[in-house]
């Protein structure tokens, strides 16, 4: 049907960098809204960034002025701009994407998630 694939997650130390991606593919009609979520350790999973098909953004609180989001439509691929990381952005961060199929049904869809670990 529909795969989100991340990748791009890892380890960096404080004040580092990362760049998370997020590709679909399958039965898909269009793409509106894209974002990205992460979930700590015993904590609910949280909205990080999202961008619509008209390249609104919005973002946690958390992450203004340190996380990017944007998409490219011709691949299919939505990003995340990991920038002065801190330890408390630790945990696995899931892709979101909600898509039209051929049939024009809109479904959400989620990424199986990547490890993102932030420590010294």
């Amino acid at each position: 049907q529909v795969q989100l694939v991340e990748s791009g997650g890892g380890l960096v130390q404080p004040g580092g960098s990362l760049r998370l991606s997020c590709a679909a593919s399958g039965n898909i009609f269009s793409i509106n809204t894209m974002g990205w979520y992460c979930q700590a350790p015993g904590k609910q999973r949280e909205l990080v960034a999202a961008i619509t098909d008209d390249s609104k953004t919005n973002y946690a609180d958390s992450v203004k002025d340190r996380f990017t989001i944007s998409r490219d439509n011709a691949k299919k691929t939505v990003y995340l701009q990991m920038n002065s990381l801190k330890p408390e952005d630790t945990a696995v961060y899931y892709c979101n994407a909600e898509i039209s199929s051929y049939s024009r049904r809109r479904r959400n869809y989620w990424g199986q998630g990547t490890q993102v670990t932030v420590s010294s």
